[in-house]
């Protein structure tokens, strides 16, 4: 491994950390109007505060707060711009074998982006700080900017944009106008590190989400390319010094999955052509496919291959990972290769099934490797 990818990447949890039951408890008091938004404030900062010294002790190089002050992977982040309301859709997102709660976000006007007003730029600086103190770096993750603007037209949300812009072109501008503002405010607080959480791509592949999008008008090629604009478009001119992820998802909710299908059919845009530095992929499931699209990968970008499932508390055999690493450097030599869970133990706050003692277990692993093939 050279040092200038162990800088760039280090040991690293794509995000999301199981809740703590005293937490759990504490929102939920706090949805009933029992305690007060500033108890409840006090009870996330205790949390997170043990949760990063967990991480610091398992050896972890950047840590997050394991997104404890959320409800959803994406949804907080939504709701924090200006001209977006929180709601009931009526039904949640189905999963292949269960159905999520039903919140989502719509437009009440044209988007803007403030800072002292949206949640995740103070939420960053707590972590920060005990990141700092530790002698460690924080990152913090965030949905990506094509995810916006795939809840703004999902089902009945889309009647709300023709209310508020006259074109759909004004509305992408302003998504990435507003999330451009969000990662420079992120820096501003001293981020240097973030990450852009994505389903997207992921339901383009699915061969069954490919048949709803052909019934409601939308064109894959289309999107490919609209993805892609509002992503790029959002990260660019960004301070040198700055690392943007993007963690590619198929669903995690409860240990269940939404999407399959390989990487093969947007490789050429996702991996050719969106302008991260590295990408975290689900690879703990056939139905993430193989490494093959991984050749499409350009330039010096790098890949963290997400081998270790979250979905399950069963650790992996550490032997067959590292030879499925080994097949992965048919396609990207080792040096721009490493290795992570597929994703966060607990995208929503109900978690994935599995303990606290599991999660732990299969950070280490994941350590483990590390040191062995890079040392």
């Amino acid at each position: 491994m050279t040092t200038q990818t162990l800088q760039k990447i280090g040991f690293q949890h794509v995000g999301s950390f199981l809740r703590p039951e005293a937490l759990k408890e504490a929102r939920q008091s706090f949805a009933a109007g029992n305690i007060t938004a500033e108890e409840l404030e006090g009870v996330e900062n205790a949390a997170i505060t043990e949760l990063v010294n967990k991480e610091v002790e398992a050896g972890l190089d950047v840590v997050t707060d394991g997104e404890f002050r959320r409800s959803y992977w994406h949804l907080d982040n939504f709701w924090g711009f200006d001209g977006v309301e929180r709601f009931n859709y009526g039904e949640g997102y189905f999963f292949a074998h269960e159905e999520t709660r039903d919140d989502s976000a719509r437009l009440t006007g044209k988007l803007g982006f403030n800072a002292d007003t949206h949640p995740f730029i103070q939420h960053f600086k707590f972590v920060k700080a005990l990141a700092d103190e530790a002698g460690v770096a924080a990152k913090i993750t965030i949905p990506s900017p094509s995810q916006f603007y795939g809840e703004l037209s999902r089902g009945v949300n889309v009647e709300r944009i023709a209310e508020h812009y006259d074109s759909n072109e004004e509305l992408f501008e302003d998504i990435k106008r507003v999330y451009h503002e969000e990662i420079l405010a992120l820096y501003n607080a001293g981020a240097r590190t973030v990450q852009l959480d994505d389903c997207t791509w992921g339901l383009l592949v699915d061969p069954k989400f490919k048949d709803v999008y052909a019934a409601t008008g939308f064109d894959i090629n289309d999107l490919k390319r609209l993805y892609l604009d509002l992503n790029n478009g959002a990260i660019a001119d960004l301070p040198d010094d700055l690392t943007i992820n993007t963690h590619v998802c198929r669903g995690n909710y409860h240990s269940d999955w939404a999407t399959s299908g390989g990487y093969d059919d947007v490789a050429d845009e996702l991996f050719g052509q969106e302008n991260v530095t590295n990408y975290f992929l689900e690879y703990d499931s056939e139905r993430a496919g193989g490494f093959a699209p991984l050749a499409k990968v350009s330039g010096d970008k790098q890949v963290v291959l997400g081998l270790i499932t979250t979905k399950s508390g069963e650790l992996e055999d550490k032997g067959t990972i590292i030879a499925r690493i080994h097949e992965a450097t048919k396609y990207l030599p080792l040096d721009r290769l490493w290795l992570s869970t597929q994703c966060g133990f607990a995208s929503t706050e109900e978690g994935n099934i599995l303990t606290d003692a599991q999660q732990w277990a299969k950070l280490q692993l994941v350590k483990e490797i590390l040191d062995e093939l890079w040392g």
